[in-house]
């Protein structure tokens, strides 16, 4: 195991990480039109994350990482979507996919060595879990690993999205254990750039978060059987990813909501000046706006607590309520990101609708609307309400 090195990340409050970050933004909100115009990879803005190291935060210190818990991504990714939502968001997949190494793949030696590599080299993860047939039902597969020697393994799956594949250094591919395996038995095997084929068989012209280039693939790939997280996907699922990837895309739609509100109040501030005593038309959707935003805060806040308190403790975390309380952070916040946007656009108006303002809310829209259709709401609470047919909430005021 290296030590880490001179240039590594030290552990980080949340302020700190945003903090390191806001270069990284900077240079995220500079080219954001131009990435949401052309639906282009953010080039600029993931360099600039590289050089600061922060592909690797969640990586620990030990493997030459940052060191940070969930909170300090969380803050990187809200900072990221407040300048470019697409940015915010490829960062917050990402890290789904180090949080799921991290907590599940340091007792295998190619793992550890793959968080070394992830961590000095500034590796970019990307995952394939949808696939055709089976669409947003990431807990079946229908690819599944096929053994062509003792030690190596084929996979081919038809992947409906691969958020920024073709940029990705590594991809984390659901798949079933065994070609006999039933759909639900998976695992997750990260393989490499080289080791991966991607045929692309779906283009991706969208009405928003374009930059994240989620397009469908033919992914085949081969490597060793070594690379397989030994955690069966279901236990990675309720331990790691679904709580990971609920708090850090409700992060990424809070730091949308977050600067739509922002734009508002500075047009209704500016307005107020031009007509002193006056209060303008849109104040009160302002005040309105503002009080969404200090729910949605809170509640990302309060679910980040509910993780930390609950990482390491595997009956928590795999408890019904726990998962309620998950899918009701992402149903709620995905919702919330769209009426809050629309209401800040009520308060600025015509300003806010047109695209060559400073202060529109064009892109905010179109890219908060696609909050509901990531693991769409619907299917969401339909598992949700599964789950309440056996459990019971406590009616405690702390849960």
């Amino acid at each position: 195991m290296r030590a880490p090195g001179p240039d590594s990340l030290p552990a980080m409050a949340a302020e700190a990480a945003a903090a390191t970050a806001a270069g990284a933004a900077a240079i995220a909100g500079r080219h954001a039109d131009s990435v949401d115009r052309e639906a282009r990879f953010p080039t600029e803005a993931f360099a600039a994350l590289k050089e600061a190291r922060l592909l690797g935060l969640m990586v620990p210190r030990d493997f030459g990482g940052g060191g940070g818990g969930l909170a300090d991504a969380a803050a990187v990714a809200h900072a990221l979507a407040q300048k470019c939502p697409s940015s915010g968001l490829i960062y917050a997949m990402h890290q789904i996919q180090v949080a799921c190494l991290v907590r599940h793949g340091q007792g295998s030696d190619w793992h550890r060595g793959f968080l070394e590599r992830l961590a000095g080299e500034q590796l970019l993860l990307a995952s394939a879990t949808t696939e055709a047939g089976i669409g947003g039902d990431v807990r079946s597969s229908a690819c599944a690993v096929e053994d062509e020697t003792g030690a190596a393994f084929r996979l081919e799956k038809q992947a409906t999205v691969i958020s920024y594949g073709q940029e990705a250094d590594a991809i984390l591919v659901t798949a079933r254990r065994t070609a006999d395996s039933p759909p639900s038995d998976q695992v997750i095997v990260p393989v490499l750039r080289g080791q991966t084929q991607l045929e692309e068989i779906g283009g991706w012209d969208t009405l928003g978060m374009r930059g994240t280039r989620s397009v469908g693939y033919r992914l085949v790939a081969e490597a060793e059987r070594v690379q397989i997280l030994p955690l069966p996907y279901a236990d990675i699922s309720a331990r790691t990813m679904l709580p990971v990837t609920h708090i850090l895309w409700s992060s990424v739609w809070l730091g949308i909501a977050t600067d739509a509100v922002a734009r508002a109040a500075a047009f209704i501030r500016a307005e107020a000046r031009k007509r002193p005593g006056t209060p303008p038309p849109g104040a009160r959707r302002l005040a309105e706006a503002t009080a969404g935003l200090q729910a949605m805060r809170g509640m990302v806040r309060g679910a980040l607590a509910q993780f930390e308190e609950a990482a390491d403790n595997p009956d928590r975390l795999t408890s019904l309520g726990f998962a309620v309380a998950m899918n009701t952070l992402k149903t709620e916040a995905a919702e919330m990101v769209v009426r809050i946007v629309g209401e800040a656009m009520l308060a600025g108006g015509l300003a806010a609708y047109r695209n060559d303002s400073p202060y529109s809310l064009c892109r905010h829209l179109r890219d908060a609307h696609s909050a509901p259709l990531m693991i769409n709401n619907d299917r969401i609470l339909g598992n949700t309400a599964n789950l309440l047919l056996a459990h019971r909430d406590n009616g405690s005021l702390f849960g």
